[in-house]
C-alpha cells in the first residue's frame, strides 16, 4: 500500500507528548470534576433542608408545558392513589444522580438557582426506602409546580382500586357493607334455623356488619390511619 492507515489512538497520544500541556489538561479536568462534585453536594444539601419559601424564576418559553401541574391536580392524584406531597427534607429514600442532573440542567438553562422542592410518593417512602415511583417537583408560583424528574418503577396497576376505600368514609362504609353481604352468603343454609327466611339473612348480615366494622374501626384507630384527603400534605406518620 502506498499510504499507511491512520491510527487515531497514536494521533491522540502524540498530542500528549508535551508534558506541560498534559499537566494543564489534567488540572483543567480536575477542576471541572471538582466543580461538578461541589455542585452536586450543594444540590443534595438543599434537598435535605427546609425550603426557603421563595418562588423559582423560570424562563417560561423554555419550560415544557406538559410538565406543569396545578396544586389541585396534584391533590387529586394524591387522593386517588393515597400518595403524599411533601418537602424533600421528609423524603427518606435516595435521590438518584439522574434527578440531580435534571436540576443542574434546569438551573443552567434558566440561569437561576432552584429551591422549594417537593416530592410526590407513597407514605412509606417518607419513612423507608422502597421501589415505587417518586416524582420531584419545583414550585413555579401561584400554586403551580414543575415536574423536574421521576424515577423508580410505576405504581401497581390496581393501586387506585386498592386504596379506593380510604378515599372517604362513604367508600369505606360501602366496602364494609359489600364484604358483610358476601360473608353472609358464605354462612351455611339452615345453620341457625331449619327454615331459611329473610329475617335470618338480615340477622346474620347485621352480625357480620358489626363484626367487620369493629375490626376496621379498631385497625384505623390502633394504627392512626386516616382518609386520603387528610394525609396528602401531612408530614406526620400517624396522620
Amino acid at each position: 500500500m502506498l499510504f499507511k492507515s491512520t491510527n487515531i489512538e497514536e494521533c491522540l497520544s502524540r498530542t500528549k507528548r508535551d508534558d506541560a500541556f498534559e499537566k494543564n489538561l489534567l488540572k483543567e479536568v480536575y477542576e471541572v470534576l471538582n466543580k461538578i462534585s461541589s455542585t452536586d453536594q450543594e444540590i443534595r444539601k438543599k434537598l435535605s433542608e427546609p425550603p426557603k419559601g421563595r418562588v423559582n424564576e423560570f424562563t417560561f418559553d423554555l419550560l415544557d408545558t406538559s410538565r406543569i401541574f396545578h396544586l389541585s391536580q396534584i391533590r387529586e392524584i394524591c387522593i386517588d392513589y393515597r400518595l403524599r406531597f411533601l418537602d424533600t427534607k421528609y423524603f427518606k429514600g435516595p435521590i438518584p444522580d439522574s434527578a440531580i442532573e435534571e436540576i443542574k440542567l434546569l438551573e443552567e438553562n434558566h440561569a437561576t438557582t432552584l429551591d422549594g422542592f417537593k416530592i410526590m410518593a407513597p407514605s412509606k417512602l417518607f419513612k423507608l426506602e422502597d421501589k415505587d415511583d417518586p416524582l420531584l417537583f419545583a414550585p413555579i408560583g401561584n400554586n403551580y409546580y414543575y415536574l423536574v424528574h421521576k424515577w423508580g418503577n410505576d405504581l401497581h396497576p390496581l393501586r387506585k382500586m386498592l386504596v379506593w376505600p380510604f378515599k372517604n368514609i362513604i367508600n369505606l362504609a360501602a366496602l364494609v357493607v359489600l364484604v358483610s353481604i358476601l360473608a353472609t352468603f358464605l354462612v351455611p343454609e339452615g345453620l341457625f334455623s331449619k327454615n331459611d327466611s329473610l329475617v335470618e339473612f338480615w340477622i346474620v348480615f347485621f352480625f357480620m356488619f358489626k363484626s367487620i366494622a369493629a375490626v376496621v374501626i379498631f385497625y384505623g384507630f390502633a394504627l392512626g390511619k386516616n382518609f386520603n384527603p387528610a394525609i396528602w400534605k401531612s408530614k406526620y406518620f400517624n396522620a
